[in-house]
């Protein structure tokens, strides 16, 4: 068995919000193998076999993704569908035909039906129609987890591979994108009460009703989940898990509505004007929990409130719009 320090880990997406939180708890253990977009574009086919057959990879984070909020994935579902599937099928194709034994894809929790029950475990995965807005973007994703699957059933006992699929809920924190269009929505809220707060605007305007619950996950519990995940013994992961169901949700557990996130945000900015709530905007999914009881029940726990989680994004964000 390779020595932890003499493994080479590929971190796929690394200067992304998970792949950079996963970087900094990996790399004072492992040799961290990292490509930015303009060295390695993942949605090229042949880049990314040239990359494997140079490199000795034993094992894979794929983190990298197109990702946005509500506005983006109506606005460009062709990119979202495309390029995710294009980045998920090279990497993890690569992967394998180099001999990569170990990989873990991310995912996120818009794999599920629309009006799966709540919380949402993993066996709601396929059981109904998906929210229309992230559609294309959860298709892609459920096709990775379906690649995993695939390859596993395939060629797991003749190459002795183990590709795990771990889905996340909503995610927040360091490394964040403000992006004023694309963005999530905590990224998205905290960039408005600031920019409100600093123009002296006496109210902030937030889409859809406030009414939707949603459940968050600092970025670094979301790293910590990973990397558990990815070393965990086979024995375990399969006894949690089955052939054709093998995704581990990951989350907090907790939820709250949008108002509540935005009257938090709010507060942890230092915004004292009104928040009015435009209701001709779309809401997304009424209710987003999911179920962890798969990942508890292996001993990983949450260690972040989310309070102190967006006084730490706050943070990020001033650092970077000073």
């Amino acid at each position: 068995m390779t020595p932890d320090s003499e493994l080479n880990i590929f971190v796929a997406g690394h200067n992304g919000m998970v792949g950079s939180s996963i970087i900094r708890q990996l790399e004072q253990k492992y040799n961290v193998i990292t490509r930015t977009r303009s060295e390695l574009d993942l949605t090229d086919q042949s880049e990314v076999r040239s990359f494997f057959k140079k490199n000795k990879i034993d094992q894979v984070y794929l983190a990298a993704a197109k990702v946005g909020g509500i506005f983006a994935n109506n606005e460009f579902p062709a990119d979202f569908i495309y390029q995710n599937i294009m980045i998920e099928s090279n990497v993890i194709k690569s992967a394998f035909d180099s001999g990569v034994k170990k990989l873990l894809f991310l995912g996120s929790s818009c794999i599920y039906p629309l009006n799966a029950p709540q919380p949402m475990s993993e066996e709601a995965l396929l059981s109904g129609k998906l929210e229309p807005t992230n559609e294309p973007y959860a298709i892609a994703k459920i096709a990775g987890i379906k690649l995993c699957e695939s390859f596993n059933r395939q060629f797991g006992n003749s190459h002795g591979i183990d590709y795990r699929s771990l889905m996340p809920t909503n995610l927040f924190g360091v490394g964040d994108s403000y992006h004023p269009n694309n963005s999530h929505v905590v990224p998205a809220l905290i960039r408005r009460f600031h920019e409100s707060k600093y123009q002296n605007l006496t109210s902030v305007r937030v889409w859809g009703s406030g009414s939707p619950k949603r459940e968050f996950l600092y970025v670094d519990d979301m790293a910590r989940a990973s990397i558990f995940v990815m070393n965990l013994s086979k024995e375990i992961y399969e006894s949690h898990t089955s052939q054709m169901n093998s995704h581990i949700n990951v989350g907090s557990g907790q939820e709250i509505t949008i108002k509540e996130l935005a009257e938090k945000i709010a507060q942890v900015v230092g915004y004292k004007g009104a928040i009015f709530f435009d209701k001709s905007m779309p809401d997304g999914s009424p209710r987003k929990l999911i179920n962890s009881q798969r990942l508890l029940s292996m001993g990983w726990r949450p260690k972040e409130d989310i309070d102190i989680g967006l006084s730490k994004a706050y943070d990020d964000f001033l650092k970077k719009y000073k």
